[in-house]
């Protein structure tokens, strides 16, 4: 069962579990302290603390401005963490241009695309290029779902560097590719 806090108690642990992880929903938060969602929306007003959609753009921002080898715009999905040679984290919400109009199941060329760019930039350096990538599609993805990717630095040989990139729709796990990319 889950316990209730009081409002002072509960803004505060709010203010921790945000700070450690500003992605988490209103809808995940008011589970976890066992109120409406309502009242997760009010602390977080009372407290300065924007929604889901703007904590994501300030984060992003801040990221973006680490990356050497590609442009903001070129990139695809959203960059949410970044530590240069060593992982990096994407969202990528799948839209309707994105899937097949019958299916309604996700062009693997977006999710490919997501987890390469990761991957390039992952690499500090201005130019990078994908020399191979092994590539698998777990399953499915569909309208309207949020495909997460986590690139992690491997291996590093002079410029090559192999990098795993796991994707996932909540926590099922959706693609995996090991990319080697080259710096120039």
């Amino acid at each position: 069962m889950v316990r209730r806090l009081e409002k002072e108690n509960r803004q505060k642990e709010l203010s921790h579990l945000l700070a450690d992880n500003p992605f988490t929903t209103d809808e995940q938060l008011a589970k976890k302290f066992g109120v409406s969602v309502q009242t997760i929306r009010l602390d977080r007003t009372e407290m300065g603390i924007p929604e889901l959609r703007e904590r994501t753009k300030q984060v992003a921002r801040q990221v973006y401005d680490k990356v050497r080898s590609m442009l903001n715009h070129e990139f695809v999905g959203e960059l949410l963490e970044l530590k240069l040679e060593d992982y990096a984290v994407s969202m990528m919400e799948v839209g309707p241009e994105m899937v097949a109009e019958k299916s309604q199941v996700c062009n693997g060329d977006y999710i490919f695309s997501q987890a390469n760019t990761l991957a390039i930039a992952l690499i500090n350096a201005d130019v990078v290029l994908t020399g191979s990538a092994r590539l698998r599609f777990r399953r499915p993805v569909y309208l309207k779902e949020k495909i997460v990717s986590r690139a992690v630095l491997a291996r590093k040989k002079s410029n090559k560097y192999l990098i795993k990139v796991v994707s996932k729709v909540g926590a099922e796990e959706v693609f995996v590719g090991k990319f080697v990319v080259v710096a120039r």
